[in-house]
């Protein structure tokens, strides 16, 4: 019984991915770059606003981690985030996306600035360098951006998260807007040390988001380190800290907070 319910399972998944289709917008694109920091070659997704071709405007970027899950149905397995659908309704507030795909089984070796003790990764910091050296020098030569700190964020969740909150603290040069959804911060300690140890720039902006239903670990995780940036002088109007009551661990709970997170942080 278990293996024949089992088989149904199988079956019902590998139908629901063969008939997956594209929902991606007509404004996002996508090219491939050579990553010699990670020696590998990775798939760039970037979302254009709508007057983007019409305009000679220059624009903010956000740099997002796992582009699969962003904008197509299709090459996310657990649900879209639904990025450009919601960028695709605004007329005022225009910004370029640009979504980085993992490495799928390098995704923890990744999105991890430090190891963990019993998973391992912690090659974090050469993947910031791919995107600080590589992409994003591509990006600002190839789409009209302001390339200054204080019109680039970078968002992701829960490694990702963990990452997008890490790249604000470490490199303040490069991003000066984090949107921190359901942030690893169990991954290592080393992260509080940090920010303890680190001059955080004013200028910085950290909205911060959780579920109540995520682990028991994931909200405490995150008020400590709020209490700890208003320790180290980030300013209460530079902070944001979200609990989402009822909210869990998936892609549900990042896109339905997504459009607040992201009118606070380019306001």
């Amino acid at each position: 019984m278990k293996k024949h319910l089992f088989f149904l399972l199988f079956l019902t998944v590998a139908l629901y991915f063969s008939n997956a289709q594209s929902t991606a917008s007509k404004n996002v694109n996508t090219f491939t770059i050579e990553a010699p920091q990670l020696k590998t070659t990775k798939t760039i997704w970037v979302y254009t606003p709508n007057n983007y071709s019409n305009s000679k405007s220059s624009y903010p970027v956000i740099y997002m981690f796992d582009a699969q899950n962003l904008f197509d149905a299709e090459t996310s397995y657990v649900g879209e985030w639904k990025i450009d659908e919601y960028l695709d309704t605004l007329e005022n507030k225009n910004v370029i996306v640009v979504g980085i795909e993992h490495g799928n089984d390098k995704r923890l070796e990744e999105l991890t600035p430090y190891p963990n003790e019993k998973y391992g990764g912690g090659n974090g910091d050469t993947f910031m360098q791919f995107i600080i050296n590589t992409v994003k020098p591509h990006i600002d030569i190839t789409y009209r951006t302001h390339p200054e700190a204080e019109s680039t964020g970078v968002f992701g969740a829960s490694l990702g998260g963990l990452m997008a909150f890490y790249a604000t603290i470490k490199y303040p040069e490069t991003f000066s807007k984090a949107g921190v959804f359901s942030p690893s911060f169990w991954v290592s300690d080393k992260i509080y040390d940090l920010v303890s140890t680190s001059e955080i720039s004013k200028n910085s902006k950290f909205y911060l988001l959780a579920g109540s239903k995520e682990s028991e670990s994931m909200v405490p995780d995150q008020e400590k380190m709020v209490k700890l940036l208003k320790q180290k002088g980030v300013e209460s109007n530079n902070i944001k800290n979200i609990v989402i009551e009822g909210g869990e661990h998936n892609e549900s709970l990042w896109s339905n907070n997504f459009p607040e997170a992201f009118q606070w942080l380019f306001n």
